[in-house]
């Protein structure tokens, strides 16, 4: 099985990730930052925050979507604001996207804020909502299961060291996770987390089990030639011992969005 955490940055390098979401071919592909406006056709629209315009894909989704073809795809929506083309303000909502080969059955997920609540009316002051998805899969190529889960985890203007919000956050993950992993089959948690290697958000993900794969083979850096801040830790891949690991890689090239992929192949 491979599985495969981007944070897909609203889509802004569209052609290379549609491209790379192709050619990689997951089983599993967790995304963060995925917009959906269904009732919009443009290709591309602008955010406004800060004095900031940044292009965005707005229907990010359904683009992902069609390069899957043999995929079952999940949108998770953490709040709901406008996108603009030109002067006409287009309705879309943000969140974290799960794609799953339809050869696996999804036999249990569970969905939920691990910060705040849905924004309906707007994208929400910071630190805004952030979420989580766990799903439980069954293949049947070789009759096994698993339980994979990802998290966008909130961002704060101040940094991204632990805060009380954080710490909550964590519980939350582990909470989620607890509802839907048995606890006797392998585990895999990945996603943005937007904390740094000491956080204790690891401490409390170790109480299951889970070490992480970015650290734990030295490397330092999940970050592209796109992101000009130091700090170069954002995203994490972590699972229990029974997942057999094949590969684990940090994807360098091609660079599809400000933040590299985790790929993970598994036996």
């Amino acid at each position: 099985m491979r599985i495969i955490s981007l944070n897909a940055w609203g889509g802004r390098l569209h052609e290379a990730l549609i491209g790379y979401v192709r050619d990689a071919d997951p089983d599993v592909l967790c995304l963060q930052e995925v917009l959906r406006a269904s009732d919009a056709a443009v290709g591309w629209a602008l955010y406004h925050d800060a004095g900031l315009d940044l292009p965005q894909r707005p229907n990010l989704f359904e683009e992902i979507s069609a390069a899957l073809p043999g995929h079952d795809g999940f949108f998770c929506p953490t709040s709901r604001g406008e996108l603009f083309d030109g002067d006409t303000a287009i309705a879309a909502e943000f969140g974290l996207a799960t794609f799953v080969r339809t050869s696996h059955s999804v036999i249990a997920q569970g969905l939920d804020f691990v910060h705040g609540s849905f924004s309906s009316n707007g994208w929400g002051d910071h630190p805004r909502p952030r979420n989580a998805h766990c799903i439980r899969l069954f293949s049947r190529e070789n009759a096994s299961t698993l339980t994979i889960a990802h998290m966008h985890g909130l961002r704060d203007p101040a940094g991204k060291g632990d805060t009380a919000a954080r710490e909550e956050q964590a519980e939350a993950l582990v909470g989620l996770i607890e509802r839907v992993w048995p606890g006797d089959e392998g585990l895999v948690v990945c996603g943005d987390f937007n904390v740094l290697p000491d956080s204790s958000t690891f401490t409390a993900l170790a109480r299951l089990g889970l070490s992480d794969l970015v650290t734990g083979n030295g490397l330092a850096d999940t970050r592209t030639s796109h992101y000009l801040k130091p700090g170069r830790y954002a995203d994490y891949m972590l699972v229990t011992p029974g997942v057999n690991v094949a590969k684990f890689k940090v994807v360098e090239a091609p660079e599809v969005s400000d933040h590299r992929a985790l790929l993970l192949d598994i036996r």
